[in-house]
């Protein structure tokens, strides 16, 4: 970071970087671009510009016919995009066309990545929630791993934790729910988890390619507050990981980061912070743990800037659940993502039953 840099691009920078780069980004790219803003205004066009360079060579390895490649390159340009758009709240027109970059490019590679993926509407609200459906190899009616983002993370950053569950036998639903991704124009966050845990639940038991008895749930960051909020009145999940997340959004929000406050207000809809704080209210597992009755796993870092580790204890203490306490990790443990990411996989695996077709 430089000095010339102002506060947001600064911010920006100190807050998230390990999650750049242990979510796709090459450390260089994550260098060069951030080295070259020193406005927050640059911020989404310099990583377009980033993304628009794999999404070339997504499309040259296409015309090639080394798909394979080309899927790749597309979902690469997806993440670039994505961290472009996150916490651009405040150009929504700039953070608007930047998404749609990130969507089209994700869309483009689902064909090719490997297994493939397929782009999936959820009704709900008046409206759908999209999702990202993908089927590990070689295993029948797998088991399924719906997968709640955060505040600013979305389905089209989710490639790395994706391929965890995968390998180890489980089919992957990545959610853009209300307040989220493709849903955030139309449908503001909301608190009531649970009840977006049953929608999707009756959709997977639509289905005839996935084992409806076998539903796991893994969130990140706010979607770790999302995950357990789910179980908590959604019992057909049977297993739930919690990553990062807040007990109650109201009681931490004094010391979140400016960006972050800024992201929350606009996704839900509002018109000051004033507002969203008091709005945070709504997302609270206050009342709600005892309904939590399927195995839980939490694990959050002791070193979190964003989000206060005494709320992880507390979740645990309410309900029996696993708590992994990283002492030197960070928001979501991007620091140390060797730590903790093959854990979870193994336990949500352990827990739905999974078999890894490796061993089929």
């Amino acid at each position: 970071m430089s000095e010339d840099q102002d506060v947001l691009v600064r911010e920006a920078i100190s807050h998230w970087a390990p999650r750049f780069t242990t979510n796709g980004v090459a450390v260089a790219d994550f260098n060069r671009v951030t080295s070259s803003v020193m406005r927050w205004e640059d911020w989404a066009d310099a990583w377009a510009a980033a993304g628009d360079v794999h999404a070339e060579l997504g499309r040259e390895a296409m015309a090639e016919g080394r798909m394979r490649s080309a899927g790749t390159h597309l979902s690469t340009a997806a993440v670039y995009y994505h961290f472009g758009k996150f916490v651009f709240v405040d150009y929504p027109d700039t953070m608007k066309r930047v998404h749609q970059l990130a969507v089209a490019a994700l869309t483009e590679a689902l064909p090719y990545l490997d297994p493939a993926g397929e782009r999936a509407l959820i009704p709900f609200g008046g409206g759908h929630l999209t999702a990202i459906l993908r089927l590990p190899h070689g295993v029948q009616n797998p088991p399924v791993v719906i997968m709640a983002p955060g505040l600013d993370s979305t389905k089209e950053e989710l490639r790395s934790t994706e391929a965890l569950f995968l390998e180890r036998g489980m089919a992957t639903l990545a959610l853009d729910g209300p307040g989220q991704g493709e849903s955030e124009y139309d449908l503001p966050i909301r608190g009531d988890w649970e009840n977006v845990g049953s929608t999707v639940v009756d959709w997977i038991e639509s289905r005839h390619d996935l084992d409806a008895d076998r539903i796991g749930v893994w969130g990140v960051s706010l979607g770790g507050y999302y995950a357990p909020r789910m179980v908590s009145g959604e019992h057909r999940i049977k297993a739930c990981a919690a990553l990062a997340g807040p007990y109650d959004w109201f009681e931490v929000w004094d010391g979140l980061p400016e960006l972050t406050r800024r992201t929350f207000t606009f996704r839900s809809h509002l018109d000051s912070q004033d507002d969203a704080k008091e709005y945070g209210r709504q997302l609270s597992l206050a009342g709600r743990t005892a309904d939590i009755t399927c195995p839980l796993l939490v694990v959050f870092g002791a070193l979190d800037r964003l989000i206060p580790p005494d709320g992880a204890q507390r979740l645990a203490d309410e309900t029996g659940a696993t708590l992994l306490m990283l002492p030197d990790g960070n928001h979501g443990c991007m620091n140390v993502a060797a730590k903790h990411r093959y854990k979870t996989a193994d336990w949500l695996a352990h827990h739905l039953s999974a078999v890894p077709y490796t061993n089929s």
